[in-house]
């Protein structure tokens, strides 16, 4: 959608009138149905007369197109300037400037991200390169009109507060630089040589209209790329029930979009039992169908590994349009997505954004936004009391919503050595639910107590080597100090002389498959949904074993732990309804940790009474070699700083 459009020459007269912010203003009302922040307009007097400038020093012919305020289709994405025309060649082409006010930048470690001064303080943001970069790609990909260069798009940013531009043109940046330029306040004649390199002649707006009503649905050579990266590879294969669920989405998906009638397809399957698996061979294969289909977690974690997955040679960039955040859709057009493959959908939240203040209801956001919408859910993976995607609040929202509801079981277990047995043993060893399964007698999985986090940190280490499939990982029980400082030891069990960082801010969601990662520790928001060969997970004093019993306190988590945010007056509220709530929310996070590797759990608990019950629940398993604790030393009892 077009907020504003003009010819070069239209442009000219509203800036030169003083007219332009209030023509915009009133478009974008029209346009959007709503106004926007007093910043936003002065940004738009203020940008617009640098541009018009650059346009006439560049000679741009009067009948070239101007567009203002491009939201990209699917996305609350909006370019801030396009100039269209015809290239030297006589070709059809576009150039998308991103126009930012900064008077200072810096750049940072973080592959296409700088840091500046924005919203009243300072931030980690995107560089402006790889925005008009990024639109650009995601336009040739989804805008029909666009596909194989119909239309030639050029992008480039123009920082015209800036005086000098050397850190974001930096050749840490180049891979974005060299794709779309960076311009500073002094870099106006470079500017204008490449305007007028790709706008020789006008098009009296042609191809504006081309990309205003372009069809919007994934390009050939993007689905291609999709399907070569998973035809071979093992990992990817769908087994038993995964079959099932693939084809019966591709059926759902089909009558959705033949009939008109929302599908919604509840798939619900407990760890292992290849949910992401099908849901990524969906979103594969409905691409290649043509269908705008996108993968949706509330968990950052999954979005970014499977990104890295099926990259391959394409820039990570072009795949990441693929993957969204279940908060994405609070402004989403009715329909206006063919499919929404939503895995972790016990994971999704009520209200989105960072207070969690906006939208009506992620559920009914996601199912308004799509024709077809698939959730794969595990009631037993809610970990934060804001998780509210339980399989029947799903189906009784898109029963309201008109939707035809479909629901199927992924039972398998393709984890954990394919045991069952190990999950309803982890069940009943946690007080979840009552099973049969008393000990681990006759269960074919690498379960081992260890006596000391170093030498379970030690051996995880050692399994790592083999294929960077192993990971320690712990209840969220210790400050996140060191977020940015690698030297801070965050995780401190001084009894035995363990100190480990928390996953670094900078490996981000790809921690799980960083290398060298294996030296930090995780948490659930850094490996769920994801999957290990061995995972080492440490359980802190949130979780303890008195007289037999499975005793939880969320008061023993870091403050910083915001899946139990609220807790302290909920407490004081209703103290039944709280403590049942948290101990729920604790007893999943660590059934969760503890189904994350394939072959094998090592867990050892900071807390000596539970570290004893926990091997008396698992006679005959490996006793680990090593053990840096004598017998004789028994540590005092661990308490939280």
């Amino acid at each position: 959608m077009i907020v504003y459009e003009a010819t070069r020459g239209e442009f000219t007269e509203d800036v030169f009138s003083n007219a332009i912010e209030g023509r915009i203003l009133a478009a974008f009302q029209q346009r959007l149905g709503h106004s926007t922040s007093r910043a936003e307009i002065e940004a738009w007097r203020n940008s617009m007369g640098y541009m018009n400038n650059a346009l006439l020093g560049a000679g741009i012919p009067a009948d070239a197109g101007v567009a203002i305020e491009y939201r990209i289709p699917q996305t609350a994405k909006r370019v801030d300037f396009i100039l269209t025309g015809l290239d030297p060649a006589g070709r059809h082409a576009a150039v998308i400037v991103e126009l930012k006010q900064w008077s200072e930048a810096a750049a940072t470690a973080k592959d296409g991200i700088v840091e500046t001064f924005v919203g009243g303080s300072r931030r980690e943001v995107e560089h402006p390169s790889y925005q008009a970069w990024s639109y650009a790609w995601y336009m040739r990909d989804y805008n029909e009109a666009a596909h194989d260069d119909r239309i030639l798009l050029r992008p480039c940013a123009y920082l015209h507060n800036l005086e000098n531009a050397d850190a974001l043109n930096s050749p840490f940046y180049e891979a974005y630089t060299s794709e779309a330029p960076l311009f500073a306040r002094s870099d106006s004649e470079r500017l204008q040589d490449f305007l007028r390199r790709y706008i020789h002649k006008g098009d009296r707006k042609r191809v504006l209209y081309q990309i205003e009503n372009g069809r919007i649905r994934p390009s050939k050579n993007l689905a291609d790329h999709l399907a070569s990266l998973l035809k071979g590879n093992r990992e990817f294969i769908l087994l038993d029930e995964q079959k099932l669920v693939y084809e019966t989405a591709l059926e759902k998906a089909a009558l959705a979009a033949k009939s008109g009638r929302k599908q919604v397809l509840i798939v619900e399957g407990g760890p292992g039992t290849g949910k992401s698996v099908a849901a990524i061979h969906l979103l594969v294969a409905l691409t290649k169908r043509g269908l705008v289909t996108q993968y949706v977690t509330r968990n950052a974690a999954p979005r970014g590994v499977y990104e890295q997955k099926l990259t391959g040679a394409m820039r990570r960039t072009r795949i990441r349009s693929l993957f969204k955040s279940s908060g994405a859709y609070v402004d989403a057009d009715p329909s206006s997505l063919d499919v929404l493959i939503v895995d972790e959908a016990h994971r999704l939240n009520e209200k989105s954004g960072l207070y969690g203040n906006l939208g009506d209801h992620q559920v009914a956001e996601i199912i308004r936004a799509s024709q077809c919408c698939v959730f794969f859910v595990d009631d037993d993976q809610r970990v934060t009391f804001k998780d509210v995607g339980e399989k029947a609040l799903i189906c009784e929202i898109a029963l309201a919503e008109g939707a035809e509801v479909t629901q199927q079981e992924l039972s398998s277990q393709f984890r954990c050595n394919g045991s069952d047995g190990y999950l309803a043993w982890l069940d009943q060893l946690l007080e979840i639910r009552e099973t049969a399964n008393l000990d681990l007698e006759g269960i074919d999985y690498d379960f081992r107590v260890f006596d000391s986090p170093v030498e379970l940190h030690r051996q995880i280490v050692e399994l790592n080597r083999i294929n960077n499939r192993s990971r320690v990982v712990a209840g969220y029980c210790w400050d996140w100090r060191g977020k940015r400082d690698p030297e801070v030891r965050d995780v401190r069990i001084d009894a035995f002389g363990y100190a480990r960082r928390w996953n670094l801010d900078k490996d981000g969601r790809l921690w799980i498959v960083t290398p060298g990662s294996e030296e930090d520790v995780g948490c659930i928001h850094t490996c769920q949904g994801l999957e290990l060969d061995y995972v080492g997970v440490i359980i802190g004093p949130d979780l303890v074993v008195r007289d037999g019993r499975v005793v939880t306190d969320a008061g023993k988590r870091s403050r910083q732990d915001r899946s139990v945010s609220g807790y302290k007056s909920w407490l004081r509220r209703d103290p039944e309804a709280a403590r049942a709530a948290a101990d729920r929310v604790i007893k999943n996070t660590y059934r969760t940790l503890m189904t994350r590797g394939q072959k094998g759990c090592f867990v050892f608990s900071v807390d000596p009474e539970t570290n004893a019950w926990l091997k008396a629940r698992a006679p005959g398993r490996p006793d680990p070699a090593g053990s840096l604790l004598m017998a004789a030393e028994e540590p005092p009892p661990y308490e939280t700083p």
